[in-house]
């Protein structure tokens, strides 16, 4: 799929379908709708002084036109005007372009740009707006299609969406551009993270990120497991015992500021598959545990998007990849290891396994790579979704301006995050009797106890936990996230490199 921008007169352009959004109350097209009104015929303005259509968020009703090179147009409803944001404009960008999809039609032109709540005050607003109208058109629009051996023919693609404004090409051109960069990388994390085990292993993970960062102008390493076993990376290699398959510790690094400049480390999560090792998951649903990668994917798309955007920052991105299996050789509960930086652990639970990989990889930045921070993303806690459900990002630090600024740009971008207290008493349920720390504290707190164990880690470091354990899948349709991975927390992290806080 191609994603374009033009500028121009409605009647000028041609597409098999269109989307145009309704504010809710109006009896009359906006400016810009009654321009398109004016292609065909007067239908958009006689169902809004109908009634027929409500214009709730997301509602659509979808047009057959009459004379118009365009044949349909898909109207979404944008809800009351005073209450629309960006994310508005996301959802339905996506809500239309995925009905369009689903109607076989191959070259869909999106006319929400211009009737967006802002204003057009200046040409970065456009810009934005632009950004977020092509992110949501473009990632309602992914699937993964590769195991389908029948029926092809059924599966519907689009060739083309156009972004459509009459205002600057310029701005228009640069938003669709940022959109473009996210909506791919995004779609590479999701293509990992729904790619079953058995194909993405450790291996196939690393192979995947060298491929996507050197293409993007990164400079990759991948660490192999005699290369941790020199290095000491004792959490990686303990959740690694059971596997039949190599850990890996995959490093990406791009230069975007100056040569002295410490980098900022984004490190992510990558158990491609998680059984709980000898503490067992139930069976049931245990087949969505492929998605336990999602932050060491999220991680590979915020390094290649970084890359591609040109964002002035130094970056090393860390992904420790393993998968977590029971064996004669398992790591068990009670058994010690010592971590990277001479912390030594008991195992209680084999389940928590994340924690324990992230810490190598957290530590491995802070005293090789002189990282002037740190921000982790990693399904770490179920008790994550028991507290937030699927609708925040759980997140946690040790300085609130980056705590701050990743919330910021968590609602801006819709990667939206609730910020969880990391008080030093917490600390206390993971004291250990026989090592410096466990990697569980019991039922009580789970997911600030997680993000406690990582803290012991971080040293002064400034750091951000994002616990994605409830957002990085939804198991429904949403407006523009199919169901499966979300691509969860991309857009905020790479938001936050271009919004960078003072530290």
């Amino acid at each position: 799929m191609k994603m374009l921008s033009q500028t121009g007169a409605p009647q000028e352009l041609t597409a098999d379908g269109l989307v145009i959004g309704i504010y809710e109350g109006e009896d009359t097209p906006a400016p810009t709708t009654a321009a398109w009104d004016a292609c065909v015929s007067g239908q958009i303005a006689a169902i809004l002084a109908s009634g027929d259509f409500k214009a709730k968020p997301n509602a659509t009703l979808v047009l057959h036109t009459l004379a118009f090179p365009i044949k349909r147009v898909a109207l979404v409803g944008l809800g009351k005007k005073g209450e629309a944001t960006l994310e508005t404009l996301r959802q339905a960008a996506g809500k239309g372009t995925s009905i369009l999809r689903d109607l076989n039609l191959k070259h869909i032109t999106i006319g929400l740009v211009d009737d967006a709540p802002r204003g057009l005050k200046a040409p970065a607003e456009l810009a934005e707006i632009a950004q977020a109208v092509t992110e949501g058109a473009g990632m309602s629009l992914f699937q993964l299609t590769d195991y389908r051996t029948r029926d092809r023919e059924d599966i519907k693609t689009v060739e083309t969406v156009t972004i459509w404004s009459n205002h600057s090409e310029t701005a228009l051109t640069e938003g669709l551009r940022h959109g473009t960069v996210l909506v791919e990388s995004i779609a590479l994390a999701r293509t990992l993270i729904l790619h079953p085990s058995n194909v993405v292993t450790a291996t196939r993970l690393a192979e995947e990120a060298q491929r996507a960062g050197e293409a993007a102008g990164l400079s990759v390493k991948i660490f192999e497991k005699a290369d941790l076993e020199a290095m000491k990376m004792g959490g990686i290699l303990a959740v690694n015992q059971g596997s039949v398959h190599p850990p890996k510790l995959i490093m990406m690094e791009h230069r975007g500021g100056s040569a002295d400049d410490p980098p900022i480390a984004i490190v992510g999560k990558g158990i491609t598959f998680d059984t709980g090792g000898i503490s067992i998951k139930p069976g049931e649903g245990m087949e969505k545990m492929k998605y336990d990668m999602a932050g060491g994917a999220a991680a590979i798309a915020i390094m290649v998007a970084a890359a591609r955007l040109g964002i002035k920052k130094n970056l090393v991105g860390l992904i420790p990849a393993t998968d977590n299996m029971p064996s004669g050789t398992a790591l068990k509960p009670g058994d010690v290891f010592t971590a990277y930086n001479g912390l030594t652990v008991e195992v209680l639970n084999t389940d928590a396994e994340g924690r324990l990989v992230l810490c190598d990889a957290i530590s491995y930045a802070i005293t090789e790579k002189k990282a002037c921070a740190v921000i982790d993303m990693a399904t770490l806690t179920g008790a994550c979704i028991i507290a937030l459900g699927t609708e925040a990002v759980g997140v946690l630090g040790n300085h609130q301006g980056l705590v701050d600024q990743l919330l910021a740009s968590g609602e801006r971008t819709g990667d939206r995050g609730w910020q969880l207290p990391l008080w030093k008493e917490y600390n206390e349920l993971l004291r250990s009797d026989i090592a410096d720390l466990k990697n569980i504290g019991g039922r009580e707190a789970g997911t600030i106890t997680a993000a406690c164990f990582l803290q012991r880690f971080v040293g002064d470091t400034p750091w951000v936990h994002l616990d994605i354990a409830g957002t990085a899948w939804t198991e429904k349709e949403k407006p523009y996230r199919p169901k499966g991975p979300t691509g969860t927390p991309v857009r905020a992290v790479i938001d936050t490199l271009m919004h960078w806080p003072a530290l």
